[in-house]
């Protein structure tokens, strides 16, 4: 069994994300040969969120300092909850859960981020050993503590030059020689499906609202000015941001068609994919090929428009790896943890060191 684990293991990787679309459970084999790592995903399932769960974390920011120790703990048993009922409906032997938690608040500038979902509670309701909390330690370091898939990006798909996730935010890892950058460059999911609950629904199903409408410009031309997006990476967004900074500009324009204001927002996303590629690559654009992942990756409008505004080489692989790169990654990062190897790449997150990101519950006496 040990030397089974030093080599492979079963990693449950638990991913949600800020589009609040559900929570993503990917079962991979995580296998180690010398510096080489293979991932396979072998059983994956997204278990979509109740409004009360909905609610409760969207606005659990704003809520009392006991109300957000409940709910650590209460998320930390609904994922354990999760990952014990995967096993044993799925029959399948789980070694590690790595679990990303939910984000509540991102402010990397104020040493601060954090995701609920306790990882002591999750390992002891689940019955197996956890990893959670992957990204204080890089903000602890000086880093903005995100993307953390860099690292996944280069050990496990550096055939591509670059890989676009479209998920709440857009982000971008992209190879400059045998370094590889990444940043999230603009709001993409949270901001669509915030305008498609005005019709009802949770999201723009095949960017069928955006491709009623049209671009309205001076809408178009605020975003684009905006100072986040005229820096360098490493870089990174969070609600706090949103709301802060990119919200009131779209209420500006509530007089509008829906569908106006859909179609200038994956406009703005778009261009703002173009001008991060040109501004971060080493190669002319229309020759990159640019691995794209996430829930946007099915929203036909916005890929066009991608399509359109970089001539890349956009490849959307199977729908099981649009859908669960993100988990995936989280399984190998959690691997990474248990044998002691960095697993955040600095460069991409600005800070002094590379770190061994992410905290350890349960018994690991196996792993040793």
């Amino acid at each position: 069994m040990e030397h089974h684990l030093q080599q492979e293991m079963n990693v449950l990787g638990i991913m949600s994300g800020t589009s609040m679309d559900g929570i993503d459970l990917a079962l991979c084999n995580v296998h180690q040969n010398e510096g080489n790592w293979t991932v396979e995903i072998i059983q994956a399932i997204t278990v979509p969120y109740n409004e009360t769960w909905r609610v409760r974390l969207s606005q659990l920011r704003y809520q009392t300092p006991e109300l957000y120790a409940k709910t650590d703990v209460f998320y930390g048993r609904y994922l354990g909850e999760l990952a014990r009922g995967f096993q044993k409906e799925s029959g399948l032997n789980i070694d590690l859960v790595a679990s990303h938690g939910h984000t509540i608040f991102h402010d990397p500038h104020g040493w601060l981020t954090a995701q609920v979902g306790d990882g002591a509670t999750l390992a002891a309701t689940a019955g197996i050993p956890a990893v959670t909390n992957f990204r204080r330690a890089d903000v602890a370091a000086g880093g903005q503590g995100a993307p953390l898939v860099t690292v996944g990006d280069e050990l496990l798909f550096s055939q591509y030059d670059a890989c676009l996730n479209l998920g709440g935010f857009c982000n971008l890892s992209v190879g400059q020689g045998t370094d590889r950058m990444s940043f999230d460059i603009a709001p993409c999911n949270i901001v669509l499906n915030r305008l498609a609950r005005e019709r009802g629904l949770k999201f723009d199903e095949d960017g069928q609202i955006a491709d009623s409408g049209n671009v309205i410009y001076p809408l178009l031309e605020k975003l684009n000015q905006i100072k986040f997006y005229q820096r360098k990476g490493p870089k990174s967004l969070g609600r706090e941001w949103i709301n802060k900074e990119f919200w009131h500009i779209v209420r500006d324009f509530d007089d509008q068609p829906v569908e106006d204001r859909m179609k200038t927002l994956v406009m703005h996303c778009a261009v703002q994919i173009a001008r991060a590629l040109e501004m971060h690559s080493d190669k002319d654009v229309s020759e990159l090929s640019v691995l794209v992942t996430g829930g946007g990756a099915f929203n036909k409008t916005l890929i066009d428009y991608i399509q359109s505004e970089t001539s890349s080489n956009i490849v959307i692989p199977d729908k099981q790896l649009v859908n669960y790169k993100e988990a995936m990654i989280f399984a190998l990062l959690g691997a990474m943890r248990v044998k002691n190897i960095a697993n955040v790449n600095n460069r991409a997150t600005g800070a002094s060191v590379a770190v061994i990101g992410g905290s350890l519950d349960g018994d690991f006496s196996s792993f040793i």
